[in-house]
């Protein structure tokens, strides 16, 4: 390496040390660790735990990775400082896996930071989850790949996979079968032979099946969490992978245990990890196994075809695990969906027609990065601002047509006096037709929803407007306000006014009140200007005239957590997450519309 490349890459290190510290608290050095910083890529612009194997493990067994939500560096650590050395030495503003193929920088660390992201557990099984290894040999594997030919002439294609059915057709669309319709294809003959062995080696001496779903999945492609429909089937599912392992995570709470699934092996959910656990495929083409032995390989992945076997179930499911049964919450959802709606239209709807003009007058200064969104789009486009509010950003790209939406008529008419295209409707039921629209941008809009189901479906509604290759923004308030050890520019404003919460009915000593609304339900008042305690909150606005509170309303937020909004969006079968970030007090994603087609 010449002199000048040296002191580059010296300068570069010098000022990348100090932007380490800053988001970790890790002090960086050069002297030789096993732990080695990547200063320059991480989550926040794109890399993985996947490419970190792919290109540092030749060196020597990785023994620890650690990768921060929100943060633009990584951090993972070697067996051995030699090995640490010699990766060091070799790819050090050299390797070209940064953003934009961009070489990255390297420093050393005396210690990983802990990580909330890190939390897979290995090694473990979900209860009521058993794997199988070997469940058939190698010619009943290629006898069972024979009697599904996938090829891009199927009909049923999927983003995240090929899928056929038989017996009964699963439907994506509301994640049930139809019971009185079965198909005329019934479960193939030739996979008796699972059901002998099944009853002669297993618990399980009665269970015959008499439904199929047939996944194909090339590399890169999976499935989202979910738990299988409870009055769909009963209690037993099975899953037979053929041709090549992959990665299946089971989550509950804040439990995510990772499951190697290896070919020809039988995997039985049962009991809880039927019912009570998600399951899903991270689309990827590559898995990071954590081995026996503590170290990190990484697993290529082929071409996988599963045979999942399910028995119908007749009548309502009966089972113990009530937040995820549907027998039990579709009596419910009716009566929580009223209560919601009441919930925004008193604490939303209302409020912002009553603090239109005051809200306008603190609204005016466009967020960079949403306008930077809008200003990507080619001249000619179309762009829809579901929640435009005063449309602060309507007309700022001159070469697109755009136009905007809200619930708020008062909002509406500042829009109109600048002369903005905007019309009065809800974000739930937007009256565009399919795939009309280049771009969408939601901005602080969805929090106001009162039900995940609401969120949901306010999403959905964007991106079914949006054109293939279409791409939505998406902001929400974040629940962490002092991301990164700064304080957002929430907490920061408006101080003078935090001392005259008096015009509230708000516990002493900052604590939190809760209020009664009319729809019965019990939400905490938040106290201006404070890190959020409750993810469902009341957020005081105090109407000013002449510089004095004239009257003091409550908004409802549902502020999110981390990776809450990616996880909702990537519910919907037919986007992917272009980016996901952090930005003053917000979580941001931007999908891309990838089919037409919901699953």
């Amino acid at each position: 390496m010449s002199d000048k490349c040296a002191k580059k890459i010296e300068r570069k290190l010098n000022k990348l040390k100090h932007v380490v510290f800053k988001e970790t608290g890790i002090q960086c050095s050069q002297n030789p660790t096993k732990n080695i910083v990547i200063c320059n890529a991480g989550l926040v612009n794109g890399l993985s735990e996947e490419t970190i194997l792919e290109y540092f493990s030749p060196y020597g067994a990785i023994s620890n990775i650690v990768m921060l939500p929100g943060k633009s560096c990584s951090f993972f650590s070697y067996v051995s400082i030699d090995i640490a050395r010699e990766a060091f030495e070799a790819t050090n503003g050299k390797l070209t896996v940064a953003q934009d193929n961009k070489p990255v920088y390297l420093l050393y660390s005396e210690q990983l930071p802990e990580s909330t992201y890190s939390t897979k557990v290995w090694n473990e099984l979900p209860p009521g989850l058993v794997i199988l290894e070997n469940f058939i040999t190698e010619d009943e594997e290629k006898l069972l790949l024979s009697l599904c030919c996938f090829d891009n002439t199927v009909s049923n294609r999927m983003k995240n996979r090929q899928v056929r059915h038989f017996g009964y057709e699963f439907r994506y669309d509301n994640n049930n079968v139809d019971k009185d319709e079965p198909l005329p294809e019934k479960i193939p003959k030739e996979c008796n032979l699972l059901w002998n062995r099944l009853h002669e080696s297993t618990q399980w001496k009665h269970f015959i099946p008499d439904q199929l779903t047939v996944n194909h999945y090339s590399p890169g492609q999976g499935i989202p969490h979910h738990v299988d429909t409870h009055s769909a089937f009963e209690d037993l599912i099975i899953s037979l992978s053929l041709n090549s392992a992959v990665v299946m995570e089971f989550k509950k709470d804040d439990r995510d245990i990772c499951v190697q699934l290896p070919p020809r092996s039988l995997c039985i959910m049962s009991g809880e990890s039927r019912y009570d656990w998600t399951h899903g495929i991270t689309p990827r083409k590559s898995d990071v196994i954590l081995s026996k032995s503590g170290t990190y390989t990484l697993l290529k992945r082929g071409v996988r075809v599963s045979f999942t076997f399910r028995k119908i179930r007749r009548g309502e499911c009966r089972c113990q695990y009530t937040r995820t049964c549907d027998s039990i919450t579709k009596n419910k959802s009716t009566e929580l969906e009223i209560s919601a709606s009441e919930v925004e239209k008193m604490h939303v709807i209302s409020v912002y027609e009553n603090i239109a003009a005051h809200f306008s007058e603190t609204r005016s200064k466009p967020w960079p990065n949403v306008l930077e969104f809008v200003n990507s789009f080619d001249a000619g486009s179309v762009v829809l601002d579901v929640g435009c509010g005063n449309g602060k950003y309507l007309g700022k790209n001159k070469h697109i047509f755009d136009v905007g939406c809200d619930t708020s008529s008062a909002l509406l008419e500042v829009c109109r006096k600048n002369s903005f295209e905007a019309f009065t409707t809800n974000c739930l039921y937007l009256p565009f037709n399919d795939c009309t629209v280049d771009g969408v941008i939601s901005i602080a809009v969805i929090h106001h929803l009162a039900s995940e189901e609401r969120r949901l479906q306010a999403i959905k509604e964007m991106v079914r407007t949006l054109k293939i290759g279409g791409r939505a923004l998406i902001y929400v308030w974040a629940k962490d306000q002092h991301k990164n050890n700064e304080k957002t520019s929430y907490i920061k404003q408006d101080r003078k006014n935090r001392k005259k919460d008096e015009d509230l009915v708000v516990a002493k000593e900052n604590k939190e009140a809760s209020v009664l609304n009319d729809s019965g339900m019990s939400l905490p008042v938040h106290v201006n200007r404070t890190q959020f305690k409750h993810k469902d909150v009341l957020v005081p606005w105090r109407l000013k005239k002449e510089n004095k509170i004239e009257d003091t309303f409550l908004r409802y937020y549902h502020v999110f957590e981390d990776n809450e909004l990616s996880n909702l969006c990537l519910k919907l079968d037919n986007v992917e997450a272009e980016k996901y970030y952090y930005d003053q007090g917000n979580w941001c994603i931007i999908l891309r519309k990838t089919s037409i087609k919901i699953g």
